[in-house]
Formats: C-alpha cells, sequence, structure tokens
C-alpha cells in the first residue's frame, strides 16, 4: 500500500491507498486517478465486482480493490463499506483539488436504460438517487440486492465530499439500470477530475 501522505507521484499522478479493517469487513483500495483504466477488483460478490470496474475502466482510474466481509450475513456491510473507503480514497488523491474541472454532467444509455449524473467536487456531501427498479434481484453466487447501490452511493459521496445526482430517466432492466449508473458517474468523474487550470475552482479558495 502507498504511504498516506503520498498523494502526487513524481510522474504527475494522482494517488492514493487505503486500509480499512473493522469487525464486519476488511477493505484495501488503491486509486491512481490518472491512469489507464486497469482494473482489479474481488469483493466476493461477483455482480458488485463487475460494477466496480466499470467505475475503474470508465473513469480512466487504475483501481485495485480487495474486500472480505461478512457476506454470510448479508451484502450490505462489504458494499457501503467499499464505498465509504472508496470515496476517502478518491478524496485524498483530488489532495487540494487545484486545477481540475470540478463539475460535470453526462447521460448515459444502455439498450433501453437512460440514466442521467451530476457532480460537483464541491467540498459538501449529498446525494440525489432517483432510480426505481423492476424489483428482482441481480442473479449470481450470491444474488445481489439492486437497492444496495444507493447505499453505496451514499457512503461515497460522504467520504468523498462531493455531490451527485444519479436520475433514471428510463429503462426496464434492472442490470442495465445499474450499469448505465456505474458508467454515467464514471465518465463525469473522469470529466470533473481533469485538470486544465492552475487554481482552485472555487470563489472561497478552497473545495
Amino acid at each position: 500500500m502507498a504511504p498516506r501522505d503520498d498523494q502526487v507521484t513524481d510522474d504527475g499522478v494522482r494517488r492514493a491507498a487505503e486500509r480499512r479493517t473493522t469487525a464486519e469487513t476488511d477493505i484495501a483500495i488503491e486509486l491512481a486517478i490518472d491512469g489507464t483504466g486497469a482494473v482489479e477488483v474481488s469483493t466476493g460478490l461477483p455482480f458488485f465486482d463487475h460494477m466496480l470496474a466499470q467505475l475503474g475502466r470508465h473513469g480512466g482510474f487504475d483501481l485495485t480493490v480487495r474486500a472480505t466481509g461478512d457476506l454470510e450475513i448479508d451484502a450490505h456491510h462489504t458494499v457501503e463499506d467499499t464505498g465509504i473507503l472508496l470515496g476517502e480514497v478518491l478524496r485524498r488523491a483530488l489532495g487540494d483539488k487545484a486545477g481540475v474541472r470540478r463539475f460535470a454532467s453526462i447521460a448515459v444509455p444502455l439498450d433501453e436504460a437512460l440514466v442521467d449524473v451530476a457532480l460537483d467536487l464541491s467540498g459538501r456531501p449529498f446525494l440525489h438517487y432517483e432510480v426505481a427498479f423492476p424489483g428482482e434481484k441481480i442473479l449470481g453466487d450470491p444474488p445481489f440486492d439492486p437497492q444496495l447501490m444507493e447505499e453505496f452511493w451514499r457512503a461515497f459521496v460522504t467520504s468523498a465530499a462531493i455531490t451527485l445526482h444519479v436520475t433514471s430517466v428510463r429503462g426496464r432492466n434492472t442490470h442495465h439500470i445499474i450499469e448505465a449508473s456505474c458508467k454515467g458517474v464514471a465518465r463525469a468523474l473522469r470529466d470533473a477530475v481533469r485538470r486544465e487550470g492552475g487554481g482552485v475552482p472555487s470563489t472561497k479558495g478552497t473545495l
């Protein structure tokens, strides 16, 4: 794992790594914002792994996630705690956010599903999540409850201190709706973290 204060390396890559251990989960995450989309994810939840891989690949991040949790009880702890740590690692990797674009939005389709995403690297955690599902769980071993994605995003934005709006415009397939959401957040993050200036994009001088 990288040192806690290793936010920008000599090659200019913004990165951070952290481990979080509780009585319910043990999670380690490494993130390089200015990466190539290389992803390694293992949480014991195949569908969740697939969604985290979408975040890394479409965000252009190098992302490694290793998580173990009390899946014999429920997937909730693993999903929520992964969101907590991923948000923390992103916040640390961004540092003072000097030069970032800050705002981004995108509409992402996946077959019949369409999801709107807007975000702000504001320093103020807020989640608006307006996504309805047909109701079925995602098949797998174990199955994945789609309602857990709201808990993941809430934990993520709280730790990352960002504002995120995710709104489903239409869709009938639960898998498509969730995947469009993850790809949308990934692409919006990719745009928002892009460096295009030298100062912090806020009249307050800090984010």
